[in-house]
């Protein structure tokens, strides 16, 4: 599979760390400092904006959580010696804001990662995965959480 372009979209979740490395192994592998970087990782962090407000409405809290997400990406990056760019952008949807990203950028794979959730005794994705697997125009790589100890008994 010939990769031009990687989207990860990241969160602030524990599991950005797996799915950033696991982006990097497949630019750079590691210790093959040599080979010129393969493909152009573009990480993404989306702030969902509430209905009530406008969309480029001024959100400076969750600004700047982004900028610590996106900033903690880069390092990881650097510390690997891969190239990548961030950016933050505003949606109303961040799986809507995923996909279109995807689609404008020309993506030829989105990284993400999951961490299901119980909700009435089932597992729930929550709603960013399941719009991103049925509207995504790449493939999809999704990294999931391990269950937690409690949930195995």
């Amino acid at each position: 599979m010939k990769l031009s372009l990687i989207l990860v979209p990241v969160k602030d979740l524990p599991l950005d760390e797996e799915v950033l490395h696991l982006a990097f192994s497949l630019v750079a592998p590691v210790g093959d400092r040599r080979n010129k970087q393969r493909a152009r990782i573009e990480i993404i962090h989306v702030i969902e904006v509430p209905q009530a407000l406008p969309l480029d409405a001024e959100l400076p809290e969750a600004v700047q959580h982004g900028e610590v997400v996106l900033a903690r990406a880069e390092q990881l990056a650097h510390q690997r010696d891969v190239e990548v760019s961030a950016e933050m952008l505003q949606a109303r949807s961040a799986g809507v804001a995923i996909v279109d990203e995807a689609v404008e950028r020309g993506a030829d794979i989105i990284i993400m990662g999951a961490r299901p959730r119980r909700l009435h005794g089932e597992y729930h994705m929550g709603n960013t995965l399941p719009y991103v697997f049925k509207n995504a125009p790449c493939r999809v790589l999704v990294n999931r959480a391990a269950r937690a100890e409690s949930e195995l008994k």
